[in-house]
């Protein structure tokens, strides 16, 4: 049993397909038996894992009904709706494979090419993702937007790879064993695996229209994205030292008040002039006291972030999710697992 308390998972298992799901009833039955299809042309025993995010369409029924038929099936029943990357996490743990594989559950990932992802990290890279050279969606909604962010994610991040946004990656298991996701960093693993080393590589894949139902997604998360990408550059650079990054502003605000305030005492200690100080220069004084007080706040947040970084690095990190209960194949529910972050 590991760290996370889960139920123990079949042995020996070569792959895990992970598939968060929100309302993808009219979809899902269709996912599963062409993922068993493609999955055929590869060598060695597979899982599916299907994490339910609060769906309220049937999907939960249907899911449940599927892992009791496929003993390939493991079924996550999250309690409430946390997010996509919430769900994928819940995945990432409770699958066995050592290559794990995510892809969204609506069909817009052609379950055929789960076995090209999985055949280039066969080959010795680390993580094989997917690239949707010719997407179906809309330009103006959809595809500038996303060229956009690539770019820019990939200069934030230093790894310049055309599509951070897909979900469907293929991952050596080793890689994700210390990655905490949060917010929605899931499109982010990439580079904050490549921070640690991993071998990435891009694999064209097909992107077609959704079959049914309509995308969860839109133009309203750049907000949410940019967030993330804030969030991106502070761990993929300063995760482990936030001092070096409040410090260094700290550093320099506490220069700069420091040389005003200097400059107006030697002012006043050479009587330059019968002025009064603060009736003349009042403003850039005050700015002095604000810099140096700006100066010794970041400071303080960079010695405070340091501490926490030690205390997340030593300590095992709480879940962003809570199973209320796990359906393996053949129909066994398993005990409810702990969790919430």
């Amino acid at each position: 049993m590991d760290r996370y308390d889960q139920d123990p998972a079949p042995a020996g298992l070569e792959y895990s397909i992970v598939v968060p799901l929100y309302n993808e009833a009219a979809t899902l039955r269709e996912l599963v038996t062409r993922l068993d299809g493609a999955m055929k042309q590869v060598a060695g025993d597979y899982q599916i894992v299907l994490v339910n995010d609060g769906s309220r369409d049937g999907t939960i029924e249907l899911a449940e009904s599927i892992a009791a038929e496929n003993h390939r099936v493991v079924f996550v029943d999250l309690r409430r709706n946390f997010g996509q990357t919430a769900a994928l996490q819940a995945g990432f743990d409770h699958a066995a494979g050592k290559v794990i594989v995510a892809m969204d559950g609506d069909l817009q990932h052609d379950p055929y090419d789960v076995p090209l992802l999985i055949a280039k990290v066969r080959e010795g890279y680390d993580i094989a993702s997917g690239w949707r050279v010719r997407r179906a969606d809309g330009l103006i909604s959809r595809r500038l937007p996303s060229r956009m962010a690539n770019w820019l994610i990939g200069k934030v991040s230093g790894v310049p790879l055309h599509d951070f946004g897909t979900t469907l990656k293929a991952y050596r298991r080793e890689v994700l064993q210390d990655v905490r996701l949060y917010g929605d960093m899931h499109r982010y693993i990439p580079a904050i695996c490549a921070r640690l080393g991993a071998k990435i590589c891009e694999v064209p894949i097909k992107n077609v229209r959704r079959p049914a139902g309509r995308s969860n997604y839109g133009i309203w998360r750049t907000f949410r994205v940019a967030m993330d990408l804030a969030s991106l550059r502070f761990a993929t650079k300063y995760m482990a030292r936030p001092l070096h990054l409040f410090g260094k502003w700290g550093l320099l605000c506490g220069v700069a008040g420091g040389g005003i305030l200097l400059y107006g005492l030697i002012r006043k200690l050479l009587g330059w002039g019968t002025f009064h100080l603060f009736q003349q220069h009042g403003p850039l004084m005050a700015m002095g006291f604000l810099l140096i007080l700006c100066g010794l706040l970041l400071l303080a947040v960079g010695l405070i972030g340091e501490l926490l970084m030690r205390t997340y690095f030593e300590s095992s990190g709480a879940k962003t999710y809570a199973v209320k209960r796990v359906v393996r194949g053949g129909g066994d529910a398993a005990r409810p697992t702990g969790g919430g972050g």
